[in-house]
């Protein structure tokens, strides 16, 4: 793929300059919804409503169709969310997985310090460098009242099973999908029969305890990720680990993301996680600035190793060829599914002058896009106009997701789809029992075409396909 000429990172304008633009859109057209808002809501854990739900779906679908469909090296899984503690403690999870944290002195406010305004650009041995706060002058920045020296907070979430609470019946929910793939690898291998190099890909339910989460859905407490762990040779590591950090740049292209609003980032040495030998994120400009969407890391024989020491099995990999046993390296790349759809909705959003009046529309890949087709009657009290326009949307819903909406001037109507991103409507008019034609309009040119009644199905998969990466 041919990516936009680079420009000056700080000359790169986000799609939508305001955060709250996307979080109106959202809450008004049912996509995501406070959770439990009704009773207040609860921080950092978001709800997808009606359309919400379909455009989150639509995303992992054109995740796992990259990823495992298209591949005859990479298989599924879905591992369970709790799993034994000790898979933490081999992992270094309960040892290491923690960010800096700071006090507030005055309202007892908590703040991760890499977020505090003069802290952003400080290296991980910096952020808990007991005199920080001092040197650096940093202050609450709600309240500008004295902070505590930073110290490590664990970010997982513990729970108990069984009845009784203690020490021996702590689990954890899992902070990230890829464990379940390690600890199945030999289990994944004897059943598949694929020979290195091959992938495990899983999507599911992680869970952090954030310190300071926000900016809508882009760090929550409960989130899903979209993970892939690929097992090489130590030797051709590197090799693979370049060519998947382009697939994955790549694919947010091929899906719709401006290329000009992303760029990689590689890991300082002292930025590095306790299993990475190398990562580099895949960054969007977002309206908060260049933020992670994906990582790609070289993991090393870290979480093999690890847990064939622990467990005791033997997870080594026998190579016939060469008659080798060794353990895999790893390349993984964590992509969130929250994080890619927000960030599609984000990079979709267009607002333009028609007709003396602002239209809202939501750019959408076709597959990515909540409904593909709206069918609309231009007089909704004509019954046998109705009656045909259900006829049609019942045929179309066998094959893709489709909608009858009347519940407004067509003008209106045309506009709400937009807003969600419907790529084509179908309006059935007084003509259409006449000389059994639709009018068949493209959200993003608003051309309109008229077709016969009996092509429209045809014709709207057929614009399906070919929008298909």
């Amino acid at each position: 793929m041919t990516h936009t000429p680079t420009i000056p990172d700080e000359d790169v304008a986000p799609a939508v300059a305001n955060l709250e633009t996307i979080v109106s859109l959202s809450k008004r057209r049912g996509f995501i919804f406070p959770s439990s808002e009704i009773y207040g809501g609860i921080n950092a854990v978001w709800d997808y409503g009606p359309l919400g739900v379909e455009l989150k779906n639509n995303v992992k679908r054109a995740w796992w169709r990259t990823m495992v469909q298209l591949r005859d090296d990479i298989v599924g899984l879905d591992a369970g969310i709790l799993m034994a503690p000790q898979v933490w403690v081999t992992s270094g999870h309960v040892a290491e997985f923690s960010d800096p944290l700071v006090e507030c002195l005055t309202d007892h406010r908590r703040f991760r310090v890499d977020e505090l305004p003069g802290a952003e650009d400080l290296s991980p041995s910096e952020l808990l460098d007991p005199t920080v706060v001092e040197r650096l002058g940093l202050k609450c920045p709600v309240d500008g009242g004295p902070l505590s020296p930073p110290r490590r907070f664990n970010l997982m979430l513990k729970t108990f099973l069984g009845p009784v609470e203690n020490d021996a019946a702590v689990a954890y929910l899992r902070p990230e999908t890829a464990q379940g793939i390690y600890v199945n690898f030999r289990n994944v291998r004897e059943t598949s029969r694929k020979k290195i190099p091959f992938g495990i890909a899983q999507i599911g339910k992680a869970f952090r305890n954030e310190i300071s989460p926000g900016n809508f859905v882009f760090r929550m407490r409960e989130f899903e990720q979209m993970e892939m762990q690929y097992f090489v040779r130590p030797e051709t590591a590197a090799g693979h680990f370049e060519e998947w950090l382009a697939r994955r740049r790549d694919w947010y292209e091929a899906w719709g993301v401006a290329g000009g609003r992303l760029r990689t980032r590689e890991h300082r040495p002292d930025e590095l996680a306790h299993y990475a030998k190398k990562a580099v994120d895949v960054e969007y400009r977002f309206p908060f600035g260049w933020k992670e969407l994906e990582g790609v890391h070289n993991r090393g024989d870290w979480d093999l190793g690890r847990h064939q020491e622990a467990s005791g099995q033997n997870l080594e990999y026998f190579d016939p060829a060469t008659e080798e046993h060794f353990i895999p390296w790893i390349v993984e790349t964590s992509a969130g599914a929250d994080r890619a759809t927000f960030t599609f909705l984000i990079d979709a959003y267009r607002e333009e002058e028609v007709r003396g009046e602002t239209r809202v529309s939501l750019a959408l890949h076709p597959e990515l896009a909540p409904y593909k087709v709206a069918v609309l009657p231009l007089l909704k009290k004509r019954p046998e106009i109705v009656e045909l326009c259900q006829r049609l949307v019942a045929d179309l819903r066998r094959d893709t997701m489709a909608v009858y909406d009347d519940t407004a001037s067509i003008g209106k109507l045309y506009r709400r789809q937009d807003e969600i991103g419907t790529p084509w409507c179908v309006t059935v008019d007084v003509e259409s029992l006449e000389d059994g034609a639709v009018t068949v309009r493209d959200r993003d040119s608003m051309t309109q075409e008229r077709i016969p009644l009996e092509g429209v199905k045809v014709a709207i998969l057929d614009r399906l396909a070919a929008a298909r990466p």
